[in-house]
């Protein structure tokens, strides 16, 4: 086995199928699928069971919702693949991407790649372009301009690497980051590794992926946190939609910018202060 393609889920009915079938199309030929259920309360884990393939061999376990640090790395403990790629659920691939992702690692040249060939798949959305605003990222795609070619986050990696470091350390948001904080070591980007990734696209999707946003460790400890809560703050929500429905003539910024910062502020005031999980 070459590759295990491991995919952390949890209450992604509206996607997992177009992410599967995406897999399903691609040029590479001897990879698996490990999908781990964290959780989902929908109608995720049965999609993925009923889900009928050519390609490549799936399994699925489940468990209690802990996070996808958490997730992602049970799937590694049951791959058999000598390089991991850790995906996410509302992603589609073109049928070259797992080919191109992986080269530079077969090459022997890098321990690990990323993808700058990242697009937003709903960009017809105006919540998800008002995503794009706020990030600064390009239109259509999920990168700024002249994005560097090396990056803390891993899209493939080295199993013997992967497994060098202990996995991903449990941290919210930022756990993706976790592996280079261990591994000392950069992501590479991979050449012509083309995918699509869906924007939150509901005022309710964004309020809680901000909520896990505003979940994470901030530099200068509570100082940060003090900070967070304050660039948070509906006096300064208005001032910064109203500036970006200005520059970009949006006028979804305004709603927009209100809704994310207010599921940020309740991120850091459960995170830090009632010592939720980050999950």
């Amino acid at each position: 086995m070459k590759v295990s393609v491991i995919i952390p889920t949890y209450n992604e009915e509206k996607d997992i199928e177009d992410c599967l079938f995406s897999l399903d199309n691609q040029t590479l030929k001897n990879f698996e699928v490990i999908v781990v259920d964290d959780g989902s309360k929908d109608k995720t884990y049965n999609k993925v069971k009923k889900f009928r393939n050519s390609k490549f061999e799936i399994r699925i376990y489940r468990q209690d919702h802990q996070g996808p640090a958490v997730a992602r790395n049970r799937g590694a403990k049951h791959a058999r693949g000598n390089i991991l790629v850790f995906v996410d659920a509302d992603m589609a691939f073109d049928k070259d991407f797992l080919k191109n992702l992986i080269k530079p690692i077969e090459l022997s040249k890098v321990v690990g790649t990323f993808s700058k060939e990242e697009y937003v798949s709903n960009w017809e959305n105006p919540w998800s372009r008002s995503w794009n605003y706020m990030e600064g990222w390009d239109d259509e795609k999920r990168h700024r301009k002249n994005h560097p070619s090396t990056q803390k986050v891993f899209r493939a990696i080295k199993k013997d690497a992967f497994e060098r470091t202990g996995g991903f350390s449990k941290g919210g948001y930022t756990d993706d980051y976790s592996l280079y904080d261990k591994l000392g070591e950069m992501a590479q980007a991979a050449k012509d590794a083309k995918f699509y990734h869906r924007n939150p696209d509901s005022l309710f999707e964004i309020f809680h992926h901000a909520k896990w946003v505003g979940k994470r460790k901030y530099k200068f400890g509570m100082l940060g946190y003090v900070v967070g809560i304050i660039r948070a703050s509906l006096p300064v929500s208005l001032l910064v939609g109203l500036f970006r429905s200005i520059k970009h003539k949006n006028v979804y910024s305004l709603p927009f910018q209100i809704v994310y910062d207010h599921g940020v502020f309740w991120g850091i005031i459960e995170y830090a202060l009632l010592r939720k999980n980050a999950k």
